[in-house]
């Protein structure tokens, strides 16, 4: 129950609509079982008398107790469902809540298509936490016990037997069926979102897929993947038609055993036969609202998976710092750093220190998956340093919060979002005051003059090249303006002399503005102030253009190929 901890209470804080749902849970109950009960005694007073008296108001007894019995039933589905969606729309807001904060670090630790079932199947699967797992077994005691109250007036062996019949249905029996299903570890959690995960993975791939002839192995993975899903829920169906079918069972036992020693006690004279038809068909209308805990231990399985799943999503606390970042130019040192992804038994950075003095541009180079990337992503707070340190200017980055750092920061990744609208919205983003001249002048400083703000802008950006879109982001960070100029392989699909130009704009129009740049292209290197290379994580090389050709170590080896490659 432990994972229901922060679901219960969340229902809880709707004990209006939770006791108004039990109430008339237990009078819709309560008044089935007067129905069958009074239908009993009319049948049996209507064999035994011919007084149309007493058969009218028996009759019309049966209508109230019907009419009763709708009444009550849909102010309790009213009350009930109303106290789920309402919890579901709490769970849903404090969810989102503890998750904004963790992104966008969250998407190291969870692939997309698992993410989304989570946030969306298995916040779902809890609103049967109230409807099927919290008030079923309260309504459905509280009924059988009044029922067994009722029955005592009349035969005490009776009423233990119908008491008898309710511990095994409300109490031993789900409790038998929890166990068995723990132990089963049905995981429909679990495949359901392997199977979005694949689902998600095979329609982003599914251009290559199809370019490389893969289409039909990823295919049969993803249908061996929805084979388990659809085996797991087979399963699941298979043990709450069991404990259907074991419930069915002992309720049908009950009214037997009811109905032999009933007309035991007939026989010996201790019992008047006009109560026997009555008190059998009460037994029945009893146990007739058992049919809901059967699927209780399924349901309460779910909801704890659910539950867990989700808070495996949010279990990392939030950074909560409330530092921000000096304003202007800084000068950035690393101290040691170190870091490794989760999961990963490699170092993706191995105690890497420099010092980047404030106004100055930095290149960080070297081959791929040496770790440029990763660095950048300590530098932005994306990622928490395993080890080392992190200041800008006298503040350490530890105590900054990471949406104050990116305040101070005009940051262009690898990859960049666009929004499904236009030119002019997907700009807007990175200055909302910005009024169309300006917007038209970045636009001009990343050479793309010839898009019109009113251009249709396609989900993902994808009526954009590859060059546009980095000229685009490009043109977003122009509009920020900030002093510290973060840039991660921003003209990878741009030609030379565009990006050159682009370049030789930027440095003039910002000549005291600190730039870290990424890149895998050595040419221009000239014109920086300072160069890391980075190899398998470590630092083993930092100076300027000439000072490292000089030195005639790794980077002028990389240099060299690069020169013979492409001359």
């Amino acid at each position: 129950m432990g994972e229901l901890k922060t679901v219960f209470w969340l229902t809880l804080k709707e004990k209006r609509d939770v006791a108004l749902a039990v109430i008339f849970g237990f009078l819709a109950g309560l008044a089935g079982v007067a129905l069958l009960g009074a239908s009993g005694y009319l049948i049996s007073k209507a064999a035994l008398t011919a007084q149309m008296t007493t058969l009218v108001v028996m009759a019309a007894s049966l209508k109230l107790f019907g009419f009763a019995a709708a009444i009550t039933r849909y102010a309790e589905r009213l009350f009930s469902h109303r106290a789920t969606f309402t919890m579901l729309g709490h769970l849903r807001s404090g969810f989102f809540e503890r998750l904004a904060p963790l992104a966008p670090g969250i998407f190291q630790r969870h692939q997309s298509g698992d993410l989304l079932s989570r946030i969306v199947g298995d916040v779902e699967s809890l609103q049967n936490f109230l409807l099927r797992v919290l008030y079923p077994p309260i309504v459905v005691g509280m009924v059988l016990l009044a029922t067994v109250f009722f029955t005592s007036f009349y035969s005490l062996p009776m009423a233990l037997i119908v008491l008898a019949g309710a511990i095994f249905v409300v109490v031993i029996l789900p409790a038998f069926f929890a166990l068995r299903r723990r132990k089963k570890t049905h995981a429909t959690g679990e495949t359901r979102g392997e199977f979005a995960a694949a689902s998600a993975e095979f329609l982003y791939g599914f251009k290559d897929l199809k370019i490389h002839l893969a289409l039909d192995q990823k295919s049969a993975e993803l249908q061996e993947t929805a084979h388990r899903y659809e085996l797991a829920q087979q399963n699941e169906g298979l043990e709450e038609n069991r404990a259907q079918s074991v419930n069915a069972l002992v309720a049908f036992l009950a009214s037997f055993f009811v109905l032999a020693i009933g007309a035991y006690f007939v026989s010996i004279g201790e019992l008047s036969g006009l109560y026997l038809a009555m008190l059998v068909m009460v037994s029945l209308g009893a146990f007739e609202n058992v049919g809901p805990l059967a699927s209780l231990p399924a349901y309460y399985e779910e909801s704890r998976i659910a539950a867990r799943r989700l808070d495996e999503v949010v279990d990392e606390e939030p950074d909560n710092s409330t530092g921000t970042m000096p304003e202007g130019p800084v000068d950035i040192q690393a101290d040691r750093l170190s870091y490794r992804y989760p999961n990963d038994s490699r170092l993706s950075l191995d105690e890497v220190s420099f010092q980047l003095p404030q106004g100055s541009k930095t290149a960080i180079v070297g081959p791929s998956g040496s770790g440029k990337s990763t660095l950048l992503q300590l530098l932005l707070k994306v990622a928490v340093p395993w080890d080392g340190e992190i200041r800008f200017g006298n503040e350490a980055l530890s105590g900054m919060h990471p949406e104050n750092v990116w305040e101070r920061m005009n940051i262009v990744l690898q990859e960049n979002h666009f929004f499904s609208g236009t030119i002019e919205s997907n700009l807007r983003i990175a200055n909302e005051q910005a009024d169309a001249e300006q917007l038209r002048k970045a636009l001009e400083l990343v050479r793309l003059e010839h898009l019109e703000l009113s251009a249709p802008v396609y989900e993902k950006g994808r009526n954009l090249s590859g060059g546009e879109k980095q000229r685009l982001a490009m043109a977003r960070a122009f509009l920020k303006g900030e002093r510290l100029w973060l840039l991660d392989e921003p003209f990878s699909s741009v030609d030379g002399v565009t990006a050159k130009s682009i370049y030789s704009e930027l440095f003039t129009r910002h000549p005291q503005d600190t730039f870290v740049i990424i890149s895998h292209d050595l040419s221009g290197l000239e014109n920086m102030d300072r160069i890391l290379v980075l190899e398998n994580g470590r630092l083993i090389e930092q100076g300027t253009y000439r000072e490292l050709m000089e030195r005639r170590g790794y980077f002028h080896g990389l240099k060299k190929i690069e020169e013979q490659v492409f001359v």
